[in-house]
């Protein structure tokens, strides 16, 4: 999951979206074709403990981040995250040769920081044993915040590959887990492991081929040896289409073991289709003229509770980030591009801090934000439209809502703000 949205416009889209997030309380999404602007969504499910909505808050921090991105521990807490946060997924440890591995031991726990780099004002030291890096700054944020939980999450799509392997020896694999999670070096800092498979019995960068039940029994092996006082989570597909990755995998047997999911209800539509037509990568409804069917928050939230998965172990997925095509000449959705819009660090995904300044929103279709500016056409969510997703949140009683990345949200965690 390399995964790595902001302004509203004219007065009718405003008052567009806040008819969505009326309706969205009340469980149900309605708006118009997307030919007219704001869009028209499918009904919502409703939940019928919407009263009982979680408040947990569980965002991502990328171990490379801290390279290109410049973007570390310390960021959390000068830009006001760690007092929304409830929890970190650090991303990623490795999956290799059926083991959990380490993702990268210069960042994770050998990089110094200076005083000045610090969460806390104090340098990392060389003294024998020492811990440096990412795990001692998290050490270091958790001091400073005590209800504050770190997960360990393990695999993402660069390095899914290695479940399949996992997936022969389940019980093997979580051992390996244990071990490096509670390693003594750094077992005060995690609270818990997090899986990332993409995707089982389905393709992502590669394709598994391990049964429907393997999900199952990995998740089972990993609750078992981490026991009921260590967190188990997992991020999981969103596709909710016919035969889709949903189908393929048995996430409501799995769901008995995890404390909750994390559906990735983002990435549904990008620039790896070159050509368009172009589409908001999150939208939380389905609208006329979506290119899928299935490829929405509404629909995948609806197929999962419909599974009989609990709707509290069930976390909204947001991404901090948009993505766009080039070679746009229509402002609504549906249009046809020529290829991948321009990104600082990858074509086709940019981060919302500099999307909001350089590429503001026009307009909002399926309970997102769109934007065309030039010959480019970007989606992405604003701290607007993440309220009209925290209403729908609350509407079906979900657990708590989670994103990718910290390092996209502007230098005073405009988004997350807009998350509590």
């Amino acid at each position: 999951m390399l995964r790595p949205h902001r302004v509203r416009s004219p007065r009718r889209v405003i008052a567009a979206a806040t008819a969505l997030c009326t309706a969205a309380l009340a469980g149900t999404l309605l708006a118009a074709p997307a030919s007219a602007g704001p869009a028209k969504a499918s009904p919502a499910h409703t939940s019928p403990t919407a009263t009982a909505a979680g408040n947990k808050v569980v965002g991502y921090f990328t171990n490379w981040g801290v390279y290109d991105r410049n973007y570390h521990v310390k960021n959390i807490e000068t830009s006001g995250s760690a007092d929304k946060l409830t929890h970190i997924n650090y991303a990623f440890g490795n999956v290799q040769g059926g083991k959990c591995a380490i993702g990268d031991s210069y960042a994770d726990y050998d990089k110094a920081y200076t005083a000045d780099q610090s969460v806390d004002g104090k340098a990392d030291t060389w003294e024998d044993g020492a811990l440096r890096g990412n795990f001692n700054q998290l050490r270091k944020l958790k001091k400073l915040h005590p209800g504050l939980k770190v997960i360990w999450s393990f695999g993402g799509w660069t390095w899914s590959g290695g479940f399949t392997d996992a997936a022969k020896n389940p019980e093997a694999f979580a051992q390996s887990c244990l071990d490096l999670v509670e390693d003594k070096r750094w077992a005060d800092v995690f609270d818990g492991i997090d899986i990332d498979w993409e995707y089982p019995n389905a393709c992502g960068l590669t394709c598994d081929t391990s049964g429907k039940d393997a999900f199952t029994k990995l998740m089972k092996a990993t609750r078992e040896k981490f026991g009921k006082d260590n967190l188990v989570t997992a991020a999981i597909t969103a596709d909710a289409s016919d035969g889709g990755k949903i189908d393929a995998a048995d996430y409501a047997g799995a769901a008995q073991y995890v404390d909750w999911y994390n559906p990735m209800t983002y990435d549904y539509f990008g620039a790896w289709d070159a050509k368009g037509p172009t589409a908001p990568h999150s939208p939380l409804a389905s609208y006329d003229g979506i290119p899928k069917a299935g490829f929405n928050t509404t629909d995948t939230t609806k197929k999962l509770l419909g599974l009989g998965i609990p709707a509290d172990k069930l976390l909204l997925g947001l991404g901090f980030y948009g993505r766009g095509w080039s070679g746009v000449t229509q402002d609504a959705p549906g249009g046809t591009a020529t290829g991948a819009a321009a990104g600082k660090y990858e074509a086709g995904i940019d981060d919302y801090k500099v999307l909001k300044v350089r590429c503001p929103a026009t307009g909002e279709v399926g309970g997102t934000a769109y934007a065309k500016c030039g010959d480019q056409w970007w989606s992405y969510d604003t701290p607007k439209t993440i309220g009209t997703k925290m209403a729908f949140k609350d509407a079906q009683g979900l657990g708590g809502t989670f994103f990718w990345e910290l390092s996209g949200d502007t230098t005073n965690g405009e988004l997350i703000k807009a998350i509590r």
